[in-house]
């Protein structure tokens, strides 16, 4: 317990570390400049992952920017400096961009692997609060995160050189994420566990697709005898750019899309004689109406298609969806 007539040295105190941790953050907005967006720029032009490495303080900086960096679209992961000189600098390839964080610039386990990972061919960009340092030097971009002085009375506890260096990874992070275009329902997919966007989670990752297919009379479909011109009224007539093509015990036979309608005005002149079952694609992607919509969505973009049919246990018809109803029910 702190003895009565220390109370205000203590209050003091901590009210001059947050001064000071917050200059130094401050002091950092006026050095932003053409380095950063230089930073920004290998980042956003990595073909690889992004790995962050740091020794003792600067190092836990590091786990926290590359954890930062992956939850909001960049994929990053820390590597410790000292493992990396005993085989850990395998996870470094040519397409990556190494961040090395440190307030000296001269951490030996940092300097030390330098060379490798220059010659791997990964580009460099240091967090130092030396500009002349090694680091600084030998780095592709150097952010500059010098203070003026250390929160610690004596000057040496790493206080606001680390709030400064968490403060730059933390805006390289919210950068890359607003170039990327990273959105509330792509934090949601990243953070299933979390209370931040619960809507977003109940809609994408909960909902079904007997939740947004369309079904009934809404279902477009045609027996596979139909002429093509029938076929195209039916497909008109539903609205999702296909019909399903149905076979006489109702099972499904095939489907007929805005993609095979531009194919037959290559080829076919008689659109009223032409039977649908010759220019439909047959074997079309199918889905359960018990799946995750997100399913759906996986199907399509994998498949590179744009409606799905929904069929029971039996392989029956009994629904059908397209991009448009999942992006109506904010799935995607």
């Amino acid at each position: 317990m702190i003895p009565k007539d220390a109370t205000a040295s203590a209050l003091e105190l901590a009210r001059r570390v947050l001064v000071i941790e917050a200059d130094a953050v401050r002091a950092l907005i006026t050095r932003l400049d053409e380095r950063f967006l230089a930073a920004v720029s290998l980042i956003l032009g990595c073909q690889g992952r992004v790995i962050v490495s740091g020794i003792g303080k600067s190092g836990h900086i590091a786990r926290k920017i590359a954890s930062t960096l992956s939850s909001t679209g960049t994929p990053a992961y820390f590597v410790h400096p000292a493992e990396a000189s005993h085989g850990d600098l395998g996870m470094v390839k040519r397409d990556d961009v190494f961040i090395a964080i440190s307030n000296s610039g001269e951490s030996a386990e940092l300097v030390e692997i330098l060379p490798v990972v220059k010659r791997l061919g990964a580009k460099l960009i240091a967090i130092t609060g030396n500009a002349g340092s090694t680091l600084a030097r030998e780095a592709n971009v150097n952010l500059d995160a010098a203070v003026k002085e250390e929160a610690c009375p004596h000057n040496l506890a790493p206080t606001a050189s680390t709030t400064a260096a968490l403060a730059l990874g933390d805006a390289l992070a919210v950068t890359l994420l607003d170039a990327r275009g990273f959105s509330a329902t792509d934090f949601a997919l990243h953070h299933p566990r979390g209370q931040l966007p619960r809507q977003a989670l109940a809609n994408q990752a909960l909902m079904h697709v007997t939740d947004v297919m369309r079904a009934g009379a809404d279902v477009p479909k045609v027996p596979d005898g139909a002429t093509l011109r029938e076929a195209i009224l039916e497909m008109t007539r539903g609205g999702i750019g296909m019909t399903a093509v149905l076979d006489s015990a109702g099972r499904i036979r095939g489907i007929f899309t805005d993609g095979d309608l531009r194919r037959a005005f290559e080829r076919i002149t008689d659109f009223g004689a032409t039977r649908v079952a010759e220019v439909m694609s047959a074997g079309p992607r199918t889905i359960r109406p018990e799946a995750l919509a997100v399913e759906a969505v996986e199907i399509m973009e994998r498949h590179k298609v744009n409606q799905l049919l929904v069929v029971d246990a039996g392989g029956g018809l009994v629904g059908a969806l397209n991009m448009h109803d999942l992006f109506r029910a904010k799935v995607i």
